[in-house]
């Protein structure tokens, strides 16, 4: 075990709570705003702390090249961080979909916890998948991948970019995931137009514009009733590729 008071290991110290301080930046859950900065730099002190005595650390010298392994770990935890969110979007994209679909794309909510407008529908069903993910201990097992990426990625080596196609892969799947999630509901809405459209060739003197949007809001509820049992697994499916997804980022980076 290294001593603490070694002056020499403290370089090696600084990368490790480079890495997770902007990791924490953009994960969920412990990115978002209900959090205080106060907290979330205290836990990332910790966690360093922690890592620092859990892996074999190396000697890096102050020079130049402590500079640029900086970046490099700053770049690291953004992108583990970031890749974790971005799928998780796919939920409040699917809100989207079915806003659009039922009247309620003009009405946006701030989401206390980002700071950005959602959608409605999006912002219910991206409340879930946070509960959903706290009631498993989610939050811990993001940790422990940031933990896994320090077995995979050791300070004193640089990161490999070659592997572009999975980037791709990924943002083409959480659209797919989108799409899966909004298509149940979708689905509905646009049987109700088909419905509405025949009703208004055969009954002229009936308001389909008046008559519709409730109807279609109502529908909706109707479905999201029952289709919250399928939403659940959906997001157990979906936080299990975000954990898949993270793994693989480092193995890419590491050169596998």
């Amino acid at each position: 075990m290294i001593d603490w008071i070694n002056i020499n290991s403290f370089p090696a110290f600084i990368l490790i709570l480079a890495r997770v301080i902007s990791f924490f930046a953009t994960v969920p859950i412990f990115s978002y705003r209900s959090m205080p900065n106060q907290l979330k730099i205290g836990i990332a002190f910790f966690l360093a702390w922690i890592t620092f005595y859990s892996i074999e650390t190396p000697t890096v010298g102050l020079n130049g090249e402590f500079v640029i392994l900086i970046m490099k770990e700053v770049v690291i935890g953004l992108l583990l961080g970031l890749i974790a969110y971005i799928i998780l979007t796919a939920i409040q994209i699917a809100g989207g979909f079915i806003d659009f679909q039922m009247g309620f794309a003009i009405a946006n909510v701030v989401d206390p916890q980002t700071g950005a407008q959602s959608p409605l529908i999006g912002q219910y069903f991206y409340t879930i998948a946070m509960l959903f993910i706290l009631s498993v201990d989610g939050h811990h097992l993001f940790i422990n991948g940031l933990f896994f990426s320090f077995q995979e990625l050791p300070l004193d080596e640089l990161i490999h970019l070659e592997n572009v196609e999975f980037i791709i892969v990924t943002f083409s799947e959480m659209f797919m995931m989108a799409f899966q999630l909004a298509i149940p509901i979708v689905g509905c809405l646009f049987l109700v137009d088909v419905a509405l459209g025949i009703i208004a060739r055969t009954v002229p003197q009936l308001n389909v514009f008046v008559v519709g949007l409730p109807l279609k809001i109502f529908v909706t509820f109707v479905v999201l009733f029952m289709f919250i049992a399928f939403y659940i697994m959906a997001v157990k499916q979906l936080f299990h590729f975000t954990l898949e997804t993270m793994q693989e980022l480092i193995r890419i980076f590491g050169g596998a």
